[in-house]
């Protein structure tokens, strides 16, 4: 299948979705990542890192396309309205309502759901990310905790800024500002700012689900970007990016959170990735 890119100011390239999303709603952008090689996880002295961040390793990750932003209410709307394949969807689920807030309160079966829909209705094959994948774009080519740098701060991204890195990668002392911490979702883009691949709001607003079982470590992880779904703890998976109501710390690149597949918050959300299956122009 051919598909018909266009290139962002950013010089990033893309196609834009046809949904039927109304009014001012944000259509689904879906942009270009190449391919290349990174490394996961993160090293031994990170601050605040964990355990299950380890052992960094090597991950050749083959080129897709992924959502700009995460995947928006006025966007899941318009795909809960197409016939159902599995599963049920709410039209409304999300608990800080707004057509251009990512949508939460989604579980991982929910996510499956809306990407097996829009597959159907598009002819492209759409899903989650596995966990590589979605740490090779947050990164975009850095190494920092974070792809702003070594800190972050509520100015970029939106999460409970009770603390934050500071400029030396170091927690600041008590008696220094802590940023605005804004206790819901923010529209997405809502700061106007993305890594270098031109991706958006990839640390804080909302976890996002990806493919991948939960593992205890990297220790036997694939390494040619594919989900992990074997020989570990099926009972949960993975979350990315951190969200609006954790701190600093859990927005970092490598830091992985794991919720129950059936679990529904308001922290929970997720981007849809998909591969290309043709001719790019």
């Amino acid at each position: 299948m051919a598909l018909t890119l266009r290139r962002t100011t950013a010089t990033a390239k893309y196609y834009t979705e046809p949904l039927d999303v109304l009014g001012d709603a944000i259509p689904l952008q879906m942009l270009l990542i190449p391919g290349g090689t990174f490394t996961m996880g993160s090293p031994d002295d990170e601050l605040e890192r964990s355990d299950s961040e380890g052992l960094q390793h090597d991950v050749i990750v083959p080129q897709f396309f992924m959502g700009r932003y995460p995947v928006t209410q006025a966007q899941w709307q318009a795909v809960a309205a197409l016939p159902q394949i599995e599963q049920e969807l709410a039209a409304n689920p999300s608990e800080f309502k707004g057509a251009n807030r990512p949508v939460e309160q989604v579980s991982w079966y929910d996510a499956m759901e809306f990407c097996k829909r829009l597959s159907i209705h598009t002819g492209r094959p759409y899903r989650l990310p596995s966990e590589a994948e979605w740490e090779y774009a947050c990164r975009a080519g850095t190494t920092t905790p974070f792809h702003f740098g070594k800190t972050l701060i509520s100015e970029v991204a939106n999460y409970d800024s009770i603390k934050f890195y500071g400029d030396d990668g170091t927690l600041p002392n008590s008696d220094l500002p802590s940023g605005e911490y804004r206790q819901e979702t923010t529209f997405v883009n809502h700061f106007d700012v993305a890594n270098d691949f031109g991706l958006c709001d990839m640390h804080g607003n909302v976890l996002e689900w990806c493919q991948d079982i939960w593992h205890d470590s990297y220790e036997g992880a694939p390494t040619d970007g594919s989900a992990w779904t074997t020989n570990g703890n099926d009972k949960y998976r993975i979350l990315r990016g951190g969200s609006w109501a954790v701190e600093s710390e859990n927005c970092r690149s490598a830091c992985r959170i794991t919720f129950q597949p059936n679990a529904r918050d308001s922290m929970l959300g997720f981007r849809v990735v998909s591969t290309p299956t043709g001719s790019l122009t």
